[in-house]
């Protein structure tokens, strides 16, 4: 269940470890499973389709005898008889089933939020209909700048629009990355023309015929000729509520991504997986959509191996490139290695000396420092909770490779 990257990359791997049987794919979107990353940068810019990013051309699912079945509903789980049920009342047994099912777009429940104009990004339907809105020159709003919102805005910007962003915080992604990475991000930002209305929230759009203003809940009155609403995902679990399935934030997964229900799995933004090193978690990135699909699939012929990837993911903003590897959602310490003031840096978040995340900004762009060596050497140290002196942190002549072989992040 699931056509997105989740499902593909599954799809794929049960093939590619030699799984003969059926295998049938229903998903609501019509696309071919692809990666979602270009929607909010280089393919809403008109700078890259989307063929690249395709997990496998059209052609491979014929090929290779995948039924891959997209624009349909599904509306429900049955874990005891074994079938999936579809609008319409048409079934599909299963003997295993994996759940790819991934997030929807948080429901923004403001007055004149369904007025024209006004926008979230998460489908191609979505994005096409934005980069026909996104004329050079028209005032664009981006309501909340997390990381889709931030992307958002830069393409935005990057089109020739003018950009105004409204966050609750004081600036983007003070939540993931702490105050100090977060002001760099907004001087990257403001440099750039983006205006931020900070610590502050939209509560309504004005029209009525098309969007023409938002009001904030401290009064300010934004003129705008478009919106994009960034405020997160929900996972989709519709189709299993009232199933054997446990859910909590999602889909509650083991270590081998088994649901509580038998021969029942689940991978990608729905799956909340009990994580070897984390905990229990639930991620909504490419690369975990992509290593998580792939490791279910092993799962589901049998390979009893945990799915345990150092979680990684990436963010392009304008001509700066964020890498980040870990888990930091709490963090007592930030140390920094490079320069804040230059926007070229590492920032290693640490609880108790322990580090739990990393995250660079712009290391690639020296020829003297390798971002990817530095970020797999972290994820090494993140996987055996090593404590690292502060001073050698900091320390540039330090490699991070030195203290731990980096480790294959497959997963």
């Amino acid at each position: 269940m699931g056509t997105g990257l989740a499902g593909g990359s599954a799809a794929v791997t049960l093939r590619e470890e030699g799984w003969r049987g059926r295998i049938v794919m229903l998903g609501d979107e019509p696309s071919f499973p692809f990666g979602r990353p270009p929607l909010s940068k280089t393919y809403m810019r008109g700078e890259e389709g989307l063929g690249g990013w395709l997990v496998k051309p059209a052609e491979w699912y014929g090929n290779n005898r995948v039924e891959l079945r997209t624009g349909v509903t599904i509306q429900g789980v049955d874990t005891r008889l074994k079938k999936v049920t579809l609008q319409g009342e048409e079934t599909v047994e299963y003997d295993k089933l994996l759940l790819c099912t991934g997030g929807r777009n948080r429901r923004f429940q403001v007055p004149g939020a369904a007025t024209p104009g006004v926008y979230q990004l998460r489908t191609l339907v979505e994005c096409d209909a934005i980069r026909r809105a996104a004329h050079p020159g028209a005032r664009a709003l981006i309501v909340g700048m997390g990381f889709i919102g931030s992307e958002v805005a830069a393409s935005l910007r990057q089109l020739g629009l003018e950009v105004t962003g409204v966050l609750n915080g004081t600036a983007p992604l003070t939540a993931v990355l702490g105050s100090e990475v977060a002001e760099v991000m907004a001087r990257i930002h403001r440099n750039h023309g983006v205006q931020l209305v900070t610590e502050d929230r939209v509560v309504g759009f004005e029209g009525p015929e098309h969007l023409v203003r938002a009001i904030t809940a401290k009064g300010a009155r934004i003129d705008c000729d478009l919106a994009v609403v960034a405020i997160g995902i929900e996972p989709a679990i519709d189709a299993v509520r009232g199933s054997e399935i446990a859910l909590d934030n999602g889909i509650l997964v083991d270590e081998t991504c088994r649901t509580s229900a038998p021969d029942v799995y689940a991978a990608g933004d729905v799956a909340n997986h009990l994580h070897p090193v984390f905990g229990r978690m639930r991620v909504e990135h490419y690369n975990n959509a992509e290593k998580q699909g792939r490791a279910a699939a092993r799962a589901m012929l049998g390979d009893p191996r945990p799915y345990d990837d150092i979680h990684s993911f990436w963010s392009d903003q304008y001509e700066d490139k964020l890498e980040y590897v870990g888990d930091g959602r709490t963090w007592d310490q930030i140390v920094i290695r490079g320069s804040l003031a230059t926007a070229q840096f590492l920032a290693f978040y640490l609880s108790k000396g322990i580090m739990k995340a990393a995250c660079g900004l712009n290391r690639g762009g020296d020829p003297e420092l390798d971002a990817d060596g530095e970020l797999r050497a972290c994820q090494g140290l993140i996987r055996a909770k090593v404590a690292v002196p502060e001073a050698t942190l900091t320390d540039d002549q330090v490699d991070l490779r030195s203290l731990t072989l980096p480790i294959p992040t497959d997963g």
